[in-house]
């Protein structure tokens, strides 16, 4: 039996086709994607709102998957419709109102060489609730750390892909940000530029202007960072994508991170860890506060996720059509 304490109100999870028991499992321990990480997934999520739970930018998200897919030579065993009609699905059979939701495609049983040449690509879809990635911090703010780490380079790796493999290097970094004490890591890229955090995008706030960086900076460009590009635009605040220096970060009047699982997240501390040779400096960002603007943006945004602004209503699937 699998306990699902980590995964409240999971009951059943969908894996190729049919619904199956949380606790049941079905995937062979020699699945190529268990051992190299060839996989591709997306982080959905489905809020409440007055007509049902409401899944947000479905159609972006589905489009991204069986683009990660492309990258992988992945041939696809549904289409996008039937994969929108299992997510839907899943959210009615576990009764759930709100929900994080992971697609995953990946390489299963059949060979173990490298290039997966007999193993079929299989899908599974899981939902549960699951509250802002970074728990209180996304309230209170939080403490950063850069890491000497530099992120996967976009000559590297296609970065506009969610590779399961890639996200190793985002679990390192993570752990270690945590075991030094700090809420979060950020990564340079190699550049020197400030890059992303392990899972989340990166805007920052200078004399009323909002910034943040492009694919080229070897970023993953979130669905989540276009959606608050696109509201602050509406809102007729100010808005630049470019590079991120490490004195514009340091000096920010507010930063925040953005992502499905972390929603919008304000940095309020960072420390400098990026030369392991150097000291460690700290700087506190604006008052050490969430920001006015970031305050803002989330709050816009959740009411957009939920339903509230008929304006961005294009942007949501309601399960209960």
């Amino acid at each position: 039996m699998y306990d699902n304490s980590n995964f409240p109100k999971a009951r059943k999870f969908w894996y190729m086709g049919k619904l199956y028991d949380w606790s049941q499992p079905v995937l062979h321990p020699m699945s190529h994607a268990l051992h190299y990480g060839t996989s591709v997934f997306e982080g959905i999520r489905a809020y409440a709102t007055a007509k049902g739970p409401a899944i947000f930018r479905l159609g972006e998200h589905l489009n991204r998957f069986f683009l990660s897919a492309s990258t992988l030579n992945m041939k696809i065993p549904f289409s996008q419709a039937e994969i929108a009609k299992a997510i839907k699905l899943v959210i009615k059979e576990n009764k759930l109102d709100y929900a994080y939701i992971r697609p995953l495609l990946f390489y299963s049983y059949g060979n173990l060489g490298l290039v997966p040449k007999t193993s079929p690509v299989e899908l599974v879809i899981g939902a549960w609730e699951w509250e802002a990635y970074l728990g209180s911090k996304t309230r209170q703010g939080v403490h950063a750390v850069l890491l000497p780490w530099r992120r996967f380079h976009r000559s590297q790796i296609p970065m506009s892909a969610k590779l399961g493999g890639i996200y190793v290097q985002s679990a390192i970094c993570g752990s270690e940000a945590r075991q030094k004490g700090y809420d979060e890591a950020v990564f340079l890229n190699l550049e020197g530029h400030v890059a992303e955090g392990p899972g989340e995008n990166i805007f920052i706030v200078k004399n009323g202007r909002l910034k943040t960086n492009a694919a080229n900076e070897s970023i993953l460009e979130g669905i989540t960072r276009l959606s608050i590009l696109e509201i602050a635009r509406n809102l007729k605040i100010e808005t630049a994508v470019g590079p991120i220096t490490k004195d514009e970060f340091f000096l920010a009047d507010e930063i925040f991170f953005t992502g499905t699982a972390v929603e919008v997240a304000p940095i309020v501390q960072v420390t400098d860890d990026s030369n392991p040779q150097a000291p460690k400096n700290k700087y506190i960002i604006g008052n050490g506060k969430a920001g006015k603007m970031t305050l803002e943006l989330s709050q816009v945004y959740q009411q957009v996720a939920s339903g509230q602004t008929k304006d961005y209503e294009k942007w949501l699937t309601y399960v209960y059509d």
